[in-house]
């Protein structure tokens, strides 16, 4: 199994997950993160590689490819969105051609935010409304994914929800684990919007687990097939995670920015994409991926993975 972005926040657990149940990985990532270390180093090596520089020879001996190499996040200040969020675009379709051409099983890590702003609970049919570049860019990856499959190729297009849970690349701009880092630190969590909105939560090992399930999957069909990956369960407002975390970090305080505007000096916790309610809400339904991979379940709760933090 070769997966692309090896050395991020995903692929620093899924690479020994998958060694673990029994595959040979190789990884493949640019290395930006490669010596942003927390707790003990992974022993799974890397090919340090650009995506961009991806040549067909790469898959030979290769059974599948699980793509997470990606731009991770939006505030980029006056930069361009497009110059930064259309290569990545570029090479996944150019990965995914060469898979197509080799024969390849091709999994793509997509986003539940692509959502952005709905009513009720959304599932794989219902409309799309990204809020940023980042949802954009993930859409746009999955229409050309569409455009692509045909009786030769089936990729496979996993919606993650918002990820949450350690990895020894630890990511703290997301939101569950950014409160468990403020609580830790500072025995403060400063929400930089009203907290009313929704987001769904995934574990980074229950994302592993579905990729496991994607790679076994015998699905061949001439079209892509898009699952939202998470549960019901962990569907919650940001208020609401706030103070899961509040109550396993005993003495911790939940503060708004808009009332306590000292509490970011250095402007690190304001979202430039927020201004008092945040837009993006959305709660999820998972479903689909319940009746495409039997036996799938999401065994980590908020609270399971909040106090493992």
């Amino acid at each position: 199994i070769l997966v692309i972005g090896s050395l991020g926040y995903v692929g620093s657990v899924l690479t020994p997950y998958l060694e673990r149940c029994g595959y040979e990985t190789i990884g493949y990532d640019t290395g930006f993160f490669k010596d942003c270390v927390l707790g003990e180093v992974p022993t799974t090596k890397a090919v340090i590689l650009d995506a961009r520089d991806f040549k067909e020879e790469l898959l030979d001996g290769v059974y599948a490819v699980v793509h997470l190499a990606g731009i991770s996040n939006d505030p980029f200040g006056n930069i361009d969105a497009k110059k930064i969020y259309e290569p990545t675009r570029v090479y996944a379709r150019q990965i995914a051609e060469l898979c197509k051409k080799r024969g390849v099983k091709f999994i793509f890590s997509s986003s539940c935010s692509i959502y952005g702003r709905g009513e009720g609970v959304l599932d794989e049919e219902s409309p799309v409304a990204p809020q940023t570049p980042y949802s954009l860019n993930k859409l746009q990856v999955e229409e050309d994914l569409r455009a692509l499959a045909d009786q030769s190729f089936s990729p496979i297009a996993l919606r993650f929800a918002t990820a949450f849970g350690y990895s020894p690349r630890m990511r703290f701009d997301i939101v569950v684990n950014m409160f468990v880092g403020m609580a830790l630190t500072s025995g403060k969590i400063v929400l930089n919007s009203d907290g009313i909105a929704w987001r769904p939560n995934v574990h980074i090992l229950d994302m592993c687990s579905a990729i496991k399930y994607a790679l076994e999957s015998g699905y061949a069909e001439p079209h892509a097939l898009v699952l939202n990956v998470g549960d019901e369960s962990n569907n919650h407002r940001i208020i609401d995670m706030a103070h899961m975390v509040s109550e396993a970090v005993p003495g911790t305080q939940v503060e708004f920015l808009a009332n306590r505007p000292d509490l970011d000096p250095t402007g690190l916790i304001k979202d430039k994409k927020v201004s008092g309610a945040d837009t993006r809400t959305y709660q999820v339904s998972f479903e689909k991926i319940k009746h495409a991979f039997p036996g799938f379940v999401c065994e980590w709760s908020l609270e399971r993975g909040i106090a493992d933090m």
